[in-house]
């Protein structure tokens, strides 16, 4: 049986268009202790020098190549650049999810935030085992 090398730190990148939201969930996260238990960094395009005009797919492929977690509420499938279109062709049993907002609108209620939260860590504390998934939808 061959054993899986964890993860030295989990780091979420959080696509230009739910910076506000990423803060909102990264806030929960913290505060409920989970830096505690895993290593869980957040950056913004910014941090990561990625223009916010960047392609879908340049952003999967960098997210995928430094080992990152994209964060984001983009669920459409417009070109062949468009995220779900990349996942389509690109994902491989190795590949990290992307972590989709269901309704970023909700990001406002409080118990909704809070609901994503809970499953964005309990997403961290399982990473392994959503490897190949393609994409994962919180709350």
């Amino acid at each position: 049986m061959e054993s899986q090398t964890p993860l030295s730190i989990i780091t979420i990148l959080a696509d230009h268009d739910v910076e506000g939201q990423a803060v909102l969930l990264w806030d929960a996260v913290t505060s409920r202790g989970w830096l505690e238990i895993i290593p869980i960094g957040l950056v913004r395009f910014s941090d990561v020098k990625l223009p916010p005009n960047s392609s879908d797919r340049n952003v999967w492929r960098f997210a995928q190549a430094h080992q990152m977690l994209l964060l984001t509420n983009n669920c459409n499938m417009e070109g062949e650049n468009s995220l779900e279109q990349t996942l389509r062709e690109e994902v491989t049993d190795d590949s990290l999810p992307v972590i989709t907002i269901s309704d970023r609108d909700r990001m406002v209620e409080r118990v909704y935030w809070e609901s994503c939260a809970e499953k964005l860590s309990e997403i961290l504390v399982y990473i392994s085992d959503y490897k190949g998934v393609g994409r994962l939808y919180i709350p």
